[in-house]
Order: structure tokens, then C-alpha cells, then sequence
């Protein structure tokens, strides 16, 4: 019976480009409800975020005009999804009457492209700018129903390999690294307090910024691990296995060492140059540098973490830093250094299988100048005031 099927030339197009944009371009498509004849893709770090392959029939400019208005508004609706400023989008037609006039459509965001067969893809300005090796890649040995069978088989296979990738990223991998600083900054406060030497133990190693211009400098990392009292001590630990753990899963041990260590650091370096000769404690800049890196992972996975995004974690910093300028006594400063350094770091180590070479080395350069700013304001500008 198979030989009996036939594969009208909208059907085998269509095959062809779902093909290329999926297992070529690493498309994957979006679900949605009441749209019908239409296939619509998302790639949001390519130049055009989002294809539409649209094979109904659309016969005048206002069927145009009206395809025009739906798109923008579930566009605007993905945006919000995936916390997205702009999107460019494609729209590939595969049955648009002659006599509609594609150039009613303004907005240079929104590309039409009337596809009727392979040689409108090759005569195509737009295509062949942003995607010229699609001519090349629609011509195939097989035919009929061998065709669509090797479609289907190399869209399926690379759909399990990306949903190995994600499931990776997202699965459980254990926490030690979390549990470890958990347990040093426990070991920090208790057995000072317990052997009565806390305030020895705190001048003698909190974040002090005349101290550390003196050449105290280990000073900027004992003090990412020192808390004032136990409510202090239980609200970072609390924290730190919240947003920790996350980090440690999703980017692994040796970049959430990385990260942690970097931020505390570029905290106490900001808090030193603030702080004048008050001294700062604490592993909260550690802590919003892992907010910073989980914002900057939340980018690359937004199409997973987009309503995670909007809905908790960008309010959760958003709250922490009103709170420490509204609260007297918190080092806001140091929260401030975590977070930047956080987000700047993990851009130089880059997440798996979505950063660039490009990306990692700008990252590098990036986190570089942070580092060297936040030196000087630390060890020269603080001096001169």
C-alpha cells in the first residue's frame, strides 16, 4: 500500500525544509494551540529566532493582512515566553495567490518568502543571505515514500539526541561541592563560638578594606565565610542549597567552584571599596554570584526557564538588593560585585553545547576589565577618598 501513496509537491517541500531547519539548523518546534496548516520553529540563537512554514491557502491581502496581525500577536506571546526583547521571524508560503502583495507588511521583523518549488528558494535575496546552503541541502537522491521515510527517520534521530542533551543538563548529578561550603561555613561559625574566640576569629579575618590594602589579602576570601550570628549563618546556607545545588547540576562541580569562589571574591573587592573602615562578612556575594550565573544559564535555556525566569528569580534578586538598601547594616556592595562577577564569569566558561568559542573568549576579555576595575576601585580609588 505504500506504493500507492502520493506526496503532492507542497507535501514534499514542506518534508524538505522541516528537515533542514531541524537536523541542519537545530530548529525545534513550538506548540500551539488553534493554528492550524501552519509549522512554526524556534532557534533563538539564530538570526531568524523563529520560522512559520505555512501551507494554507491564502488567496488575498486581507487573508495577508489577517495572517500578519496573528503572528505578531503569537510572537509577542513567545517573547514573554522566552524572555526575548526581539525576534525575527520567517515565514515560508507555500500556496500564496499571485495576487497578493507581500510588501503591505512593514515591519522589517516579520520576512515573507513565497515558496512554490525549489527554484523560488534559489531565486530568494532573503534566503540566500541568512540561510545559503538551504538550495544545496533540498536536493535529495531518494523520492516518494523513501523520501519522506529518510525524513522521518532524521528528524526522529536527531530529536533523541537533543532531548538527550537537554535531559544531561537538567538531571540530578549530585551536590557534594554545595554541601561541602554549606558544611565550611557551619565549621566557620561554630567552633569559633564554641571555643569563644568569634570576635577574634572575625577581626582577624572579615573583609576589612584597610587591613587588605595593608597586604591582608586573604582577607577577601576568608570573609565570604564568616556570619555575624545564626540567623545570618542559616539564611545564606539556606540559600546557597537552593540556588547551589542548581548551579552545581546544570554547569557541574568544577565551573560552580569557579563561580562561587570568583564572586565572593569580586563581592568583598566592591564591599572593600564602600566599606570604608567598617568590616563585611558573609557568603552572600558568593551567593547573588550564583544568581548571576543562574540568570546568564537561564538565558541559553529561556525556551525551559523563561516563566522561571520572569516569575522567581529575576524578582528574588530584584527583592535581596531593595532589601539591602532598605535595611541598614547589609552589604549590598559586595551582593552587587557577586552578581556581576557571577553572570561574567559564567560567560567565560560558558554552558554546554549553547556558548560559542566567540562567546567564552569575549567572556574571558570581559570578566578581565570587571577584574581589573574592581582592583582598582578597591586598592586605588577607595584610597584617594
Amino acid at each position: 500500500m505504500n506504493s500507492d501513496i502520493v506526496f503532492d509537491n507542497k507535501n514534499i517541500l514542506t518534508m524538505k525544509l522541516l528537515h533542514y531547519f531541524i537536523t541542519e539548523k537545530n530548529y525545534n518546534p513550538i506548540i500551539l494551540q488553534g493554528v492550524d496548516n501552519e509549522i512554526w520553529l524556534e532557534n533563538l540563537n539564530e538570526e531568524c529566532e523563529v520560522i512559520r512554514i505555512v501551507s494554507n491557502y491564502i488567496h488575498n491581502d486581507e487573508q495577508f493582512n489577517f495572517d500578519v496581525f496573528k503572528t505578531k500577536r503569537i510572537i509577542k506571546k513567545i517573547k514573554k515566553k522566552t524572555f526575548s526583547l526581539r525576534m525575527n521571524v520567517m515565514s515560508i508560503f507555500l500556496d500564496l495567490g499571485d495576487n497578493v502583495k507581500m510588501e503591505i507588511n512593514e515591519d522589517p521583523r516579520l520576512l515573507a518568502i513565497n515558496v512554490h518549488d525549489v527554484e523560488d528558494i534559489n531565486k530568494s535575496d532573503i534566503i540566500n543571505r541568512i540561510f545559503p546552503d538551504l538550495s544545496d541541502k533540498m536536493v535529495y537522491d531518494e523520492d516518494g515514500i523513501e523520501l519522506f521515510t529518510k525524513i522521518t527517520s532524521d528528524i526522529n534521530k536527531h530529536n533523541r539526541e537533543d532531548a538527550k542533551k537537554i535531559e544531561n543538563v537538567f538531571r540530578n548529578k549530585g551536590t557534594y561541592l554545595t554541601y561541602f561550603f554549606i558544611a565550611l561555613n557551619i565549621i566557620f561559625y561554630l567552633v569559633p563560638v564554641l571555643f569563644n574566640q568569634y570576635e577574634s576569629i572575625i577581626l582577624n579575618f572579615c573583609v576589612h578594606g584597610p587591613s587588605i590594602r595593608a597586604g591582608q589579602y586573604y582577607r577577601l576570601f576568608t570573609g565570604i565565610f564568616l556570619h555575624s550570628d545564626i540567623i545570618h549563618l542559616f539564611c545564606n546556607c539556606y540559600s546557597l542549597y537552593v540556588v547551589g545545588s542548581q548551579i552545581e547540576n546544570f554547569l557541574g562541580r568544577v565551573k560552580f567552584l569557579i563561580i562561587y569562589l570568583f564572586s565572593g571574591i569580586a563581592g568583598s573587592l566592591l564591599s572593600m571599596t564602600f566599606g570604608g573602615i567598617n568590616y563585611s562578612i558573609g557568603a552572600s556575594g558568593a551567593i547573588f554570584g550564583l544568581l548571576g550565573s543562574l540568570l546568564y544559564f537561564g538565558y541559553y535555556y529561556r525556551v525551559y526557564l523563561g516563566n522561571v525566569m520572569r516569575s522567581q528569580i529575576i524578582p528574588v534578586i530584584l527583592a535581596n538588593l531593595a532589601i539591602g538598601f532598605l535595611i541598614p547594616n547589609v552589604d549590598n556592595f559586595a551582593h552587587i560585585g557577586g552578581l556581576i562577577g557571577g553572570c561574567m564569569i559564567t560567560m567565560a566558561l560558558g554552558v554546554k553545547d549553547k556558548s560559542s568559542t566567540f562567546e567564552k573568549v569575549n567572556g574571558y576579555v570581559i570578566t578581565g576589565i570587571y577584574l581589573v576595575f574592581i582592583i582598582y576601585l578597591a586598592f586605588v580609588y577607595s584610597a584617594m577618598k
